[in-house]
């Protein structure tokens, strides 16, 4: 059966957003009408891109640009309310920053050093003095040339992560080397946004370059102490008090207001919100709430992320960017293929064999989200002409777009070394100690939702067969201790459909719903048969009444308590009854 969209029926779907937008006329704001025809849209294009089998934010870049250049945005009164949009899609960047820090691991960073700072280095070293010659030549400002060479040499850590994902290498060696430059990227950026400020020219403000420093060292060193208390005694006290009142709602609220709140304190001081939004990421990412707060706050940082991408699709202009064609396909191959020589050799020296060299490289050949954060912020400033902006901006989404399907050759391509005799070399061992790594790591395992009494006997029982097991729980107490034990367990919600991402679930042999809460087991199995319709699924219900209800919804037992008390008692009863 063909599940293509056809083209009128395309047509159809825009048209019935935009028709009764033009027929209310005043009656809708125009900055509703803009976020209404932007997310129905975008839903359209990323279908299509995904039918292609492309990245998503290629359609979220298409839809910008098609939304901008079709006239739309006069007829619906909007053009003005694309600046807020823009601050909207701000947010975005906050919750993505938030995210990176919530995902940093310094245990992570610790088993990845050696590949994170000599690797990281000499990428962000090479690249940016590559980008920096190309920047003189182009007799651009020392300030641009400096913001120009970081943003070109930074990569697309979501996109690069998610495709080695989809392709089943998150954890091969190719994949840790990427992961271990983008660690150190991260780094990089953080550090570099602090300084931002200098290098952006401030209306009226003749200050010197010296007492600036001076005035930017205060403000940091007071931010590091308030960010420092909130992160060793606030935010933990917070959370914790939060996590006994088992309220999700109250949760969700209490870690984005830590996020916003820091974020707004590295804001007062002059330091950016992205700066402030990573220090709070950073607060609980050693902590046992990081993955119970990923499941929260994903669905909500994409949503506001596709506004950003949107966002910078509307800032292309389509005719100047067809008379620059050339120049933005050339900047695009140069970009990519410049990065994944520089990366591959990197990995080479690093001892990586030549495969996974070369996919190391193309997972981190492109732009990234932070190159187009500093390029929007750089062409704001007016550091470089108009016609320069839409280059970079559509060259550096390009190479975004382009990044999956180049990664896909990666293998047939590294595949074609080895049989050339390319392929030899002592392949670099990685150490497995922290969490991601040992999820990363399970296949055939088993999932075993809650470690209460039932849980905790199921545990030690498959422990004890030789199988791997990964628990989730809901109790900070119960997850401390197991930690304590060496044993592999999440702090995340069943019902969330992110908490299964995190888990492997496509990876493990058996998902077994030890409480008895008919309604999260139901949550949970509609997110479970929808990833692995073929995996078995052994839950427990409190009331006969549930276990059919389960059974239809895709639990393959059902272990009822009612049930297997009643026959407890008729046992222990004829028992007592015969002596």
């Amino acid at each position: 059966m063909d599940d293509r969209v056809p083209f009128d029926q395309t047509l159809i779907c825009h048209a019935a957003v935009i028709i009764p937008l033009l027929a209310a006329g005043d009656a809708i704001p125009p900055l509703f009408a803009l976020l209404a025809l932007m997310l129905a849209r975008s839903e359209l294009d990323v279908i299509a891109m995904l039918r292609l089998r492309q990245s998503m934010l290629a359609g979220y870049f298409i839809c910008g640009i098609l939304i901008a250049n079709s006239g739309v945005l006069g007829l619906l009164g909007a053009g003005e309310s694309h600046v807020q949009v823009s601050q909207m899609a701000e947010f975005g960047v906050v919750l993505l920053m938030f995210t990176l820090g919530l995902e940093f691991s310094l245990g992570e960073l610790r088993y990845l050093r050696r590949l994170a700072f000599v690797g990281g280095g000499w990428q962000m070293g090479l690249c940016m003095l590559l980008a920096g010659g190309a920047s003189t030549l182009l007799h651009l400002p020392w300030q641009a040339a400096v913001i120009l060479s970081v943003a070109l040499a930074m990569s697309s850590t979501a996109v690069s992560l998610k495709s080695f994902q989809d392709l089943g290498l998150e954890a091969s060696p190719g994949a840790r080397m990427a992961l271990a430059v983008a660690i150190f990227q991260d780094l990089f950026i953080i550090v570099f946004f602090l300084f931002m400020p200098l290098l952006l020219p401030q209306p009226g403000d003749d200050t010197a370059l010296l007492p600036r420093l001076g005035s930017l060292a205060l403000r940091g060193g007071a931010f590091v102490v308030l960010s420092g208390v909130a992160a060793r005694w606030v935010i933990p006290w917070v959370l914790n008090a939060v996590t006994r009142t088992r309220s999700r709602e109250l949760f969700t609220l209490s870690v984005i207001g830590s996020c916003v709140g820091l974020a707004f304190i590295g804001g007062l001081l002059g330091l950016g919100l992205a700066l402030g939004a990573f220090v709070a990421g950073l607060a609980v990412s050693e902590s046992i709430f990081k993955h119970r707060i990923l499941a929260d706050v994903m669905p909500l940082k994409d949503l506001f992320l596709t506004l950003f991408f949107v966002s910078v699709g509307l800032m292309i202009d389509l005719k100047a960017a067809m008379q620059l064609w050339l120049p933005i396909c050339g900047l695009t191959a140069v970009l990519m293929l410049l990065k994944a020589g520089v990366i591959t050799l990197i990995a080479r020296r690093l001892g990586l064999i030549h495969r996974q060299s070369l996919m190391a490289g193309i997972g981190l050949c492109s732009a990234g989200e932070f190159s187009l954060v500093l390029l929007q912020q750089a062409g704001a400033a007016r550091l470089w002409s108009v016609e320069t902006q839409q280059t970079l901006l559509v060259a550096s989404a390009f190479s975004m777009g382009l990044l999956p399907a180049l990664l896909k050759l990666g293998q047939p391509l590294g595949d074609w070394l080895v049989k050339r005799g390319w392929g030899r070399g002592k392949p670099v061992k990685f150490d497995g100690g922290s969490l991601r790594q040992r999820v990363a790591g399970m296949s055939g395992h088993a999932i075993i939702c809650g470690h209460g009494p039932v849980g905790e006997k199921l545990n030690k029982a498959l422990l004890d067969a030789g199988v791997q097991t990964l628990v989730v729980e809901l109790n900070a107490e119960t997850v401390r201790t197991l930690q304590r034990q060496g044993q592999t367990v999440l702090f995340a919600d069943a019902s969330h459909e992110e908490t299964w991402e995190l888990t492997r679930l496509k990876h493990a042999s058996l998902v077994a719903l030890t409480f008895p809460d008919a309604t999260v087991n139901a949550h949970a199995l509609g997110v479970i048969r929808e990833q692995r319709p073929d995996i078995a699924v052994l839950a427990r219900a409190r009331f006969s009444s549930d276990v059919e209800r389960l059974k239809r919804l895709g639990a393959t037992q059902v272990v009822n308590d009612e049930m297997e008390a009643a026959n407890s008692i008729v046992a222990q009863a004829r028992t007592l009854q015969g002596d």
